[in-house]
């Protein structure tokens, strides 16, 4: 499944910035993810709106090659989304969720109550696994987190460190081109708007996407395989899409009410945002999201 085209390689290299913004570990934990809601928003649309016939867990677990009795740490649970469904291939292993936002741990802790996988859940930041023994863990999994931690490079160390000797390491991320059509709608209304310079930036995944990840990886590992796979989001009612929209904070984490932005900005920003795919799904039946994504899987820590 192919949904590249020369179109997009356009569209992204005229409308992608070079510069990304960079989320703090405050901001991450006390307000883009104090509760489940920008989770929530965006595994129900890649869920309901995929046109990949196989989800991203089931690239995942192709990946994790699990036999059921697997040590699993997963840094950056969230709500436990992914976690809820690897558990039934870890009958009789164990899992450990990691997270810095104590409302959505609270969230992945209750949706895995009751189940009899013996599940820790620790609230910390992905950087500093002190509380963890060396080689404790045969699988690791960093999915679509490690752009937010504070220090990628100490994550990486502290993750092969708690590696086991044969473990797999899988740290899921994009390239900085993926969703092009939603960041081309959202930077138009934004120009159109005169909005304020610092909100023109990339997603903070160009931190460390499928680019640029391979050299970042090999410091802390001896093996490193990148498999990609993309999906297109098809949105044929526009209201769908500015739920998935909003979920990405308007496409940048400062573009919120405060810093001088006033609510009014954001009521205009959804609405000229809104207009313009409301056209596109009139004109072509749908509006779509391409995603271009994929996994590292890490093997042979280098301690």
């Amino acid at each position: 499944m192919d949904f590249s085209t020369p179109e997009l390689d356009k569209l992204a290299a005229n409308v992608i910035p070079g510069d990304y913004f960079q989320l703090s570990a405050e901001d991450a934990r006390d307000r883009y993810f104090a509760d489940t809601r920008m989770l929530d928003g965006k595994q129900l649309a890649h869920n309901r709106f995929r046109t990949n016939p196989r989800s991203m867990v089931d690239h995942l677990l192709g990946q994790l090659a699990l036999s059921g009795d697997e040590h699993l740490l997963d840094l950056g649970c969230g709500n436990g989304f992914v976690l809820e469904q690897l558990r039934p291939h870890l009958a009789d292993g164990r899992i450990v969720g990691l997270d810095i936002a104590p409302g959505v741990l609270a969230a992945a802790r209750q949706r895995m109550t009751g189940v009899a996988t013996p599940c820790e859940w620790i609230e910390g930041s992905a950087d500093d696994l002190g509380m963890l023994a060396d080689e404790s863990f045969d699988r690791i999994t960093a999915i679509y987190m490690m752009h937010y931690v504070p220090d990628i490079d100490a994550c990486l160390r502290e993750a092969a460190r708690v590696l086991r000797s044969g473990g797999r390491f899988i740290l899921t991320t994009d390239r900085p081109d993926s969703m092009v059509e939603m960041f081309d709608v959202h930077f138009t209304a934004m120009k159109r708007m005169k909005a304020p310079p610092h909100l023109f930036k990339a997603s903070p995944k160009a931190r460390i996407s499928l680019t640029n990840g391979q050299e970042q990886l090999a410091a802390h590992f001896g093996e490193v395989e990148m498999h990609t796979w993309q999906d297109q989001l098809r949105f044929a009612a526009v209201q769908p899409f500015l739920d998935f929209y909003a979920a990405h904070n308007y496409c940048c984490a400062a573009s919120q009410p405060g810093d001088g932005l006033e609510p009014g900005f954001f009521t205009e920003l959804r609405e000229r945002v809104g207009d313009h795919v409301q056209h596109v799904i009139d004109q072509h039946g749908y509006f779509a999201v391409t995603k271009f994504t994929g996994s590292f899987v890490c093997g042979e820590p280098l301690r």
